[in-house]
């Protein structure tokens, strides 16, 4: 069976189409349809029904897409391994993260790594956190970056740093300007929270009931950009990390108002890679940097914090 065959399946089903597959693998379609053929004869079963509507795969043919995609990743991660030998120090790194680290840590880290090593290239894909790991485990990410993950299993933390979360309100909100508030007074704020399928939202809940308090959350999404666009229109408050709108925060137009007590929700924020897998050189390099970034990053100072709620 050629390497070349088991491309052109898999672009095929990614695209879903047989034109697709071929414009994107700049070849004529029979090309693609004569490489499906060949895997066919191979495995001596059909792979691809084709009809008016499109293309269908078989039974045979799903099993066999649900292994090509990593069996053609692996190999290109050993293509890089090989590279690494070679001291060319060259590659692309796959990072998959979700919305909450992307502005404040994957972009500034990566931003300052491209600088010391201009070989290298990098993927990023946003996700939500499950989608995160599960790339991590199927070889489609050499490293994840979450926050609001849910237990995790199957991949190795490298670092798992713990975040505070407060309570962000516009900065026009009457709540911006105290020092510090408590459970009981944010229960009754409007409140914004990710569902309950959400690490936080569970931790969230774990914690006001242990003051009696049952939360009722007038929006309920797992988007954190639906939530920092409800307190930026004054419809509601939320409950994040610091992290999470540092650059709204800096700017004044949100504010991070600390839980009184000590009794803020802490989750954490994990730095992930495959238990089973080599980093390669560019992986290992960024997994390293984004790892010295995490340690000394810190949230924004109590000072920040008033000054740009004021």
């Amino acid at each position: 069976m050629q390497l070349r065959a088991l491309m052109y399946f898999d672009e095929l089903v990614r695209t879903n189409s047989m034109r697709a597959a071929a414009e994107n693998l700049n070849v004529a379609a029979t090309a693609v349809s004569r490489q499906i053929e060949n895997l066919e004869h191979y495995f001596g079963t059909t792979l691809v029904e084709r009809s008016n509507r499109g293309i269908k795969l078989t039974a045979a043919g799903e099993l066999l897409a649900a292994r090509a995609g990593r069996t053609l990743r692996e190999l290109e991660h050993v293509h890089q391994l090989i590279d690494d030998l070679k001291g060319l120090q060259r590659g692309k790194v796959t990072i998959f993260a979700n919305g909450a680290t992307v502005a404040n840590l994957i972009a500034p880290v990566l931003a300052e790594f491209s600088l010391r090593f201009p070989k290298l290239r990098f993927e990023v894909a946003i996700t939500s956190a499950r989608q995160a790991l599960d790339a991590l485990a199927s070889a489609e990410a050499d490293l994840v970056v979450t926050l609001f993950a849910p237990k995790l299993s199957g991949v190795k933390v490298r670092l798992r740093s713990e975040i505070t979360y407060d309570l962000i309100t516009s900065a026009n909100h009457p709540a911006a300007l105290q020092p510090e508030i408590s459970l009981r007074d944010i229960a009754a704020l409007p409140l914004a929270l990710p569902d309950k399928s959400f690490g936080a939202r569970q931790a969230f809940e774990e914690q006001f009931l242990k003051i009696g308090v049952e939360l009722d959350p007038v929006f309920v999404t797992g988007s954190l950009e639906m939530l920092k666009e409800l307190v930026l229109r004054e419809a509601a408050v939320t409950l994040l990390p610091a992290l999470a709108v540092h650059r709204e925060v800096r700017s004044g137009q949100l504010a991070a108002i600390p839980v009184s007590a000590g009794k803020g929700v802490r989750t954490s924020i994990d730095l992930c890679v495959a238990p089973d897998r080599q980093l390669s050189f560019a992986a290992s390099k960024l997994v390293d940097f984004i790892e010295a970034f995490m340690r000394g990053a810190d949230r924004p100072k109590q000072s920040e914090r008033k000054k740009t709620s004021v």
